[in-house]
């Protein structure tokens, strides 16, 4: 490969200028808003997005065998997700701020990279101990593709414009929480569940080598600061952006938000097959109609709502909806309705999963509108707060068993009313009027004129 063009991004030779083209354009300081993605990289922007439920999802119905065929308890094969989902989460903290400072491009790449060996080793663990630190360094390389989509849809776009596109990448990422318990229930048909490691592993080949021949650099060498390169700058930087109230605000909406959904990720295949008694395509089917309500939601705020209702209004209600259907679900599973089955149960969980289509993409697009620079960093604050609350709402819902559904339902109340008081706390949506001006690197906004600032071009506050 070679550099050329007055942004140094690195392309396939051949491809002259079109692999920046593809990717929005990598040349000059065209402010977000003013470039947009080819369908080819939101595809690959999906696919990235996809990397964390995919490995997670896709392993869902070999929990219960992986207990069986290393001598683990439910607990132990629960902290391979933890592991994961720390991973992930730590990840996002030293990879974001390296993209801000050396371009997005070097670091997904490496990323990804690991990502896929440490995936293929995963198959061929000999003990619960050796798959749990696996599953850590499959966690920390695969947070590159999500911290770093991020960034880069952050670099592209600006306003409503943002939020839409969110709302379309979880269309494309959703597809993966369908698919994924369906081939994970399929390959254990034929083989056991390092078979399912084996397919990841191939899916990240595939992915990896999608970003090496297409994706072009977003963030021209103008648009990077040395303020992004790790230690002690890039702890200003954090630092400046957990200044903002509201931006703290929204990344804790989404964190509570998230730990409410990992929840039911974590609990559901012992809910639905130990307590209910199904089998693993059944519950495969359920997780896949559960993700169809979530992409449903999502499209119907991008397509629908963004524009017309406010990213605020639209938030609210999701996170109303996703606090009573964990309340209801609460009242089901402790006996409040006497014995209740499958449907009932299975009901309040896909109107939960279904809001979340609402409250993902919008807190994620208010959070970001809050800075135009260092987005890597931003994009690393909310993914590490998300995947951590993840990870520590994961052990919760085991701690009484595997006989009740109980826990898990007290963990998604909890963390669905903890997210509605970040929101109604911290944003305080009623009260911001006005748009924080772009500041230099962590785009913080400073001065009593703009704490309450929208943080949006296109009158996104309420």
């Amino acid at each position: 490969m070679r550099k050329s063009g007055p942004a140094g991004d690195r392309r396939i030779p051949g491809q002259r200028s079109r692999s920046a083209r593809r990717a929005g354009g990598g040349h000059g300081a065209a402010a977000p808003g003013q470039r947009r993605a080819s369908l080819l990289v939101t595809l690959i922007l999906g696919g990235l997005t996809a990397v964390p439920p995919l490995s997670m999802d896709m392993y869902l119905p070999a929990l219960p065998e992986v207990g069986r065929s290393l001598g683990s308890s439910a607990a132990t094969v629960q902290l391979t997700l933890t592991a994961c989902l720390t991973g992930l989460a730590l990840g996002q903290l030293v990879i974001g701020p390296m993209s801000d400072r050396w371009g997005r491009r070097r670091p997904l790449l490496i990323g990804m990279v690991v990502y896929v060996i440490a995936t293929a080793l995963c198959a061929l663990a000999p003990g619960s101990g050796t798959l749990i630190a696996l599953r850590l360094v499959q966690g920390l390389a695969g947070s590159a593709g999500i911290v770093i989509s991020r960034a880069v849809v952050r670099d592209l776009y600006d306003g409503n414009a943002m939020a839409r596109f969110f709302s379309t990448l979880m269309l494309i990422a959703g597809v993966a929480p369908i698919i994924a318990p369906v081939v994970g229930g399929q390959v254990l048909r034929i083989t056991d569940w390092r078979g399912v490691f084996a397919v990841l592993t191939l899916i990240g080949a595939v992915i990896t080598f999608a970003v090496w021949r297409w994706l072009g650099e977003t963030l021209p060498p103008e648009a990077r600061h040395a303020a992004a390169a790790p230690g002690g700058g890039t702890l200003r930087t954090l630092r400046g952006l957990l200044a903002d109230r509201v931006f703290t605000g929204y990344m804790l909406t989404s964190s509570f938000a998230f730990a409410a959904l990992f929840a039911y990720v974590a609990a559901s295949a012992f809910v639905v097959q130990e307590i209910y008694g199904a089998s693993p395509q059944t519950f495969s089917l359920l997780f896949g109609i559960n993700s169809v309500g979530l992409i449903g939601v999502s499209q119907i705020n991008g397509k629908i709502l963004v524009g017309r209702v406010s990213l605020d209004k639209a938030l609210a209600l999701g996170l109303a909806v996703i606090t009573a259907a964990a309340a209801a679900l609460l009242l089901m599973t402790a006996g409040a309705f006497g014995e209740v089955g499958l449907v009932p149960v299975a009901s309040a969980l896909f109107v939960l999963m279904s809001a979340m289509g609402l409250a993902m993409p919008n807190t994620n697009a208010q959070a970001l509108m809050r800075t135009r620079y260092a987005a890597g960093s931003a994009s690393a604050l909310l993914g590490t707060s998300t995947f951590l609350a993840g990870a520590v709402a994961s052990p919760l819902v085991g701690i009484a068993g595997e006989d009740t559904a109980v826990p898990m339902a007290v963990v998604q109340l909890v963390c669905s009313v903890a997210a509605v008081a970040s929101f109604l706390l911290l944003c305080r949506p009623w009260r911001r009027k006005e748009t924080p001006p772009a500041t230099e690197a962590g785009a913080v906004p400073d001065g009593p004129r703009d704490r309450e600032g929208t943080g949006s071009r296109e009158g996104t506050g309420s």
